[in-house]
């Protein structure tokens, strides 16, 4: 189990390289020259120049690349000549903890709806109940997430003026306030992973209850909770967990909308802020942020399979 452990961390360290190494090499090569946005709309071919250097911009692509990551593993990810901030400070003590919590709150709220009603919709096949779960789900996965934000905005916040419509509380500062700020922008990244989940639930719960050793377990005279939730459930967990971490990347992605829509001073924003000023330092810290966390959340979801199927577990 020890050497299984190791190989992943082994295979997740050359990922985030090559991950680090073709992103750097895109950043460089997109159209844009930062030099002349730090010095403004004038300035003499020598002040150009003398910057280059200071930067180290006129040297080979391989060595910025290699002092870039040098500097990167020891936390100097360089500064931000917009906001003349630390870039470390700015994308994992500030943006960071506002994505994961949007994040968190939305996957939950996906599993903790999504999950009971795939389940409804399984147990209560080719009914009204396993029509509505379907129409539901095609619905969110039918909804681009900037368009449903936006409606949700204009229903929820300027029509009724139910919930704010821009602004980030952090929830351990104030958690009533920081919960009532996450409730729109939660839904809409959300509703397409939940309308995900209700299909995969149901689909695994259909074909598992179909075996024989559910049939055993009703013979036996066990109650239906148990035939669901026990045996039924936990057969069909891998697939949703595989899932999940899989779709982990798709619910970043949809952070970045999400956050640029709501006003929220997470990671996504960030990055479409730093695109659009041609600030490719912060760009990179962004990316390899989120990179970081994709990896790392697959290699959970990895190491986790021995934990849900006993036989996996070596012997």
């Amino acid at each position: 189990m020890l050497r299984r452990g190791l190989l992943k961390l082994l295979q997740t360290a050359v990922v985030l390289l090559i991950v680090s190494a073709v992103s750097f090499s895109v950043l460089k090569l997109a159209p844009g020259d930062p030099v002349e946005l730090m010095l403004g709309e004038e300035y003499s071919k020598e002040a150009h120049q003398e910057l280059m250097v200071k930067l180290g911009l006129d040297r080979p692509m391989p060595e910025q690349y290699i002092d870039w990551l040098e500097r990167f593993v020891h936390g100097d990810w360089g500064t931000s000549f917009v906001s003349r901030t630390p870039i470390f400070q700015y994308a994992f003590v500030e943006a960071l903890p506002v994505t994961l919590v949007l994040s968190a709150a939305a996957l939950g709220l996906a599993i903790l709806i999504g999950v009971p009603l795939g389940i409804v919709s399984a147990v209560r096949k080719d009914t009204g109940w396993d029509a509505a779960a379907a129409a539901f789900s095609l619905t969110g996965s039918a909804f681009p997430s900037f368009y449903l934000g936006i409606l949700l905005i204009w229903i929820f916040g300027v029509a009724f003026g139910l919930f704010p419509t821009m602004g980030f509380v952090a929830p351990w500062e104030n958690f009533r306030d920081g919960l009532y700020h996450l409730v729109l922008p939660a839904i809409t990244l959300s509703t397409p992973f939940m309308a995900l989940i209700v299909r995969i639930t149901r689909a695994n719960l259909v074909e598992t209850l179909e075996q024989p050793y559910i049939a055993a377990a009703r013979a036996r005279g066990e109650p239906e909770w148990r035939v669901i939730w026990i045996h039924g459930m936990r057969n069909a967990l891998m697939p949703l967990v595989t899932i999940i971490g899989l779709q982990l990347g798709s619910l970043l992605h949809g952070a970045v909308l999400t956050e640029t829509v709501f006003s929220l001073p997470g990671l996504g924003r960030m990055i479409t802020d730093a695109v659009l000023n041609r600030e490719y330092m912060v760009v990179q810290a962004g990316v390899m942020v989120t990179g970081c966390l994709v990896i790392l959340t697959n290699l959970v979801v990895d190491l986790s399979y021995p934990i849900l199927d006993p036989r996996l577990r070596p012997r």
